[in-house]
This record gives C-alpha cells, structure tokens and sequence, in this order.
C-alpha cells in the first residue's frame, strides 16, 4: 500500500476522533478551495456519529441535586414545624400545668414489714408454710418442740394445787383454833365467877372472926381459895392471849401461803405463754418470705424466722430535694409512676413530711465541722399514701422503683390554672 491512502486513513481517523468545531458549511467550503481531493482507492465512508451516553448522565447528575435540595427542604419544614409545635405544646403545658409538679425519681414502694422472730428457745420442729406464700392471720409459720414447756407448765400447775392445799390446811387450823379462844375465854369467865364467890366466901370469913363463932380454920381456907381463884383467872386470861397469838400465826401463814399461790398462778400463766410461743403465727394477712431457719434448726429468744409482707398495705416514700419541699405539703394529691406497671399510674395522697433528711437519720449522720465543707443538696422523705386496685395491688412490692409527681395546687388537678398567691410576709 502507497503512503498516500495510509495518510488518507489516519486523516480520516482523527476526523472521526476529533469532530471539527466548525459548522458543516464551512467544512464544506474549504474542502472547496482546497480542491478535489488527490486522487487514490475509494475509502469507506465514516460511520455516522451517534450521541455520546456520557452526556445524558451528565445531564441527570445536574437535575438530581436540584431534586434532592427541594426535598431536603421539605423535611426541614415539617421537622421545624414539629418543632415549633412541640415547643408550644410544652411551652403550654408547664404553664398550665408543668410549673405546678415537683417530681422524682428516688422514689420507692414500702411496706410496715412485721420480722417474725423466736421468744423461746428449742428445735424447730414444723415448717408448714413454704417461702412466698400468701398467709392468713393466725396462721402457723413455724413451730418448736414443746416437750419441755409442757413439763415446765404441768410443774407450775402442781404448785398452784399444792399452794391451794396449804391455805386450805391453814384456814381449817385458823377454824381449830377460833374454837380454842372461844374455850379459853369461856374458862376465863369460869375463873372469874369462882373468884367472885372466893372473894365473898373470904369476906364472911373475916366478918366471923371478929364475933364468937368464928374460927380461924375457916377465915384460912377462904383465904386460900380465894388465891387460887385469882390464879386460875390468870390462867384462863394467858390461855386465851395464847390461842390468839397462836391464830395471828396461822393468818399470816395463811396469808404467805396466798401470796406463794399467786405466784405459783403467775408462773402457770408465764409456763401458757411459753407453750403458746412454741408456735410463731402470722399476725396480720400477707405474704411470708425471706425465711431465716430450716426444720431441726436451733432458735434462741431473738431468732429471726422470717418476713411477713402485709397485704395491700403499700406507701410511697419519695425522697424530695431540700429545694423542692416549699410546694409540697400533707393533702395534696400525687401521681406515682410504677415502673414493674409498664409505667401506669397510680393516684396517692401526700400523708407525712418526715421531720429531718435521711442523713439525719442514717446511722452514722454527717459530721461537717471537720475541716473542708462540700455543700450537697439533702433530701427529706416524704410519704404518699397510695390506693391500688385488686390487679395492681397483686404486682406490687417492697422496694419496687417509682416516679412520683406531686401537684402544689390546693385542688389538684381539678384546680384554676392560675399562680399560688404570694405567702404573706412574716411580722
């Protein structure tokens, strides 16, 4: 192949490759003046152009950020919108009713837990109610082996019957000797009465000798019968002070013997408190748990049995900040949030404020008169009575966490959506 078609194909290659800038026309008039071309073999027409799939890329590529701005705008708006919309909403709800609530979350369920504990001492013997199991007042939680009390309280008994018997001994001895002062003094009365005649017998006799007849056998026998009656009155007088020295004896050994029997009876009722302690009852309705003793366990006076949980007897205690206890006070109505509920709310009454924080309280209460001082905001607990229903009341439990909201209107919920009036300025 000559050079001149080689040249002929590279021109028409860049053609191809390299599309001229300049319009058809004047493409044609060129190729005028410059003559027809050199003559050569025929070469193939080009192929006729077709439009390049770039530019209709480039061409969406310019029309989606437009697209795509429009929409961005859009969501903007509806999400400023909601914004705005939520701000007053909120806005509206803290002046209506936000700004009235003191809330928090240290918060829990409580209960007046009553702690079983042992008041006697012996081997556990019965366990009949299972841990976590609901009991009915008066019911047995545990029993200890009552052999020994039962011999300590037969005991007791036997000395309250022999105490009885021992008054009754002495009582009919009082009677025995009642009987003997009455013979005593019915022989002083004797003695009196011979004295009497001795006394009248003697002054006859003294009349006598001063005349004829009389005779000094007979002025000397009624001398001597005279002294033995007074004699014998004396004797009869120191036989009734006997009998009766003798019953002051009795009646206060009687009166010993009444006192050992109030004792002997105070130890029978001492001997039935101890069997009855033998067996631990449930005191109110409620559920039994955190067991501390096992069957055949030793327990001493002051052994922990276990817990009983009252049924339905639930409260609230919130522990409010020093800063929030100005609104808050006994009557207002409060909204508790359990979390163990999904959330639900239960309605409740602030009861009581408790007169000091928690650190108060606490076992070992800060000291912050030694050296550096870090102020931390205390918090006071605060009562709030609840009134769960049937459902709820069976969730609930000590301890459980709670979100609780105190209304400081008067009224509650219910009340005028206006600000608390300004406190009157102390004197």
């Amino acid at each position: 192949m000559s050079e001149a078609p080689q040249d002929a194909l590279r021109a028409a290659d860049l053609t191809r490759e390299e599309p001229s800038s300049e319009p058809p026309a004047a493409r044609g008039h060129g190729d005028a003046r410059r003559g027809p071309a050199p003559a050569g073999p025929a070469q193939p027409s080009p192929a006729p152009a077709t439009p390049a799939p770039a530019a209709g890329a480039a061409a969406a590529n310019a029309a989606a950020p437009t697209k795509s701005k429009s929409k961005a705008r859009k969501i903007l708006g509806v999400i400023v919108l909601l914004g705005l919309g939520g701000a007053g909403w909120w806005g509206y709800n803290y002046w209506t009713v936000g700004r009235f609530h003191v809330e928090t979350d240290d918060a829990y369920v409580q209960a007046d837990i009553t702690h079983l504990s042992a008041k006697v001492s012996g081997y556990v013997s019965a366990l009949p109610v299972e841990e976590n199991t609901p009991v009915k007042a008066g019911d047995l939680i545990a029993k200890i082996d009552d052999a020994d009390y039962k011999v300590a309280l037969d005991s007791a008994k036997a000395k309250v019957d022999s105490a009885r018997a021992t008054i009754a001994r002495i009582g009919s001895q009082i009677n025995a000797q009642e009987a003997l002062i009455d013979q005593a003094k019915a022989q002083v009365e004797s003695a009196d009465a011979e004295l009497t005649r001795a006394t009248n017998d003697f002054n006859r006799a003294q009349t006598l000798m001063k005349g004829p007849a009389g005779m000094q056998k007979t002025l000397d026998d009624a001398t001597t019968d005279l002294s033995k009656a007074k004699a014998a009155l004396l004797s009869a007088k120191a036989q009734v002070a006997s009998a009766q020295g003798q019953r002051d004896v009795m009646v206060a050994q009687k009166l010993e013997a009444e006192r050992q029997l109030a004792s002997d009876e105070t130890a029978v009722r001492q001997a039935e408190l101890d069997l009855g302690h033998t067996e631990i009852r449930a005191p109110v309705d409620g559920v039994f748990g955190n067991k501390a003793i096992n069957l055949g366990g030793y327990v001493q006076p002051g052994t922990r049995i276990g817990a009983l949980v009252p049924s339905g007897a639930y409260y609230v205690e919130a522990n409010f900040k020093e800063t929030q206890l100005g609104a808050i006070k006994p009557g207002l109505q409060a909204t508790v949030s359990v979390d163990a509920l999904d959330g639900n709310a239960l309605h409740g009454t602030v009861r009581s404020i408790s007169p000091g924080s928690g650190a108060t309280f606490s076992l070992l209460p800060p000291d912050n008169a030694t050296g550096n001082f870090t102020k931390i905001t205390q918090r006071v607990p605060v009562r709030i009575a609840i009134t769960p229903s049937d459902e709820t009341n069976a969730m609930l439990r000590p301890g459980l966490s709670v979100i609780v909201t105190v209304d400081t209107r008067e009224g509650g919920p219910g009340a005028a959506n206006a600000a608390p009036a300004p406190a009157k300025p102390t004197p």
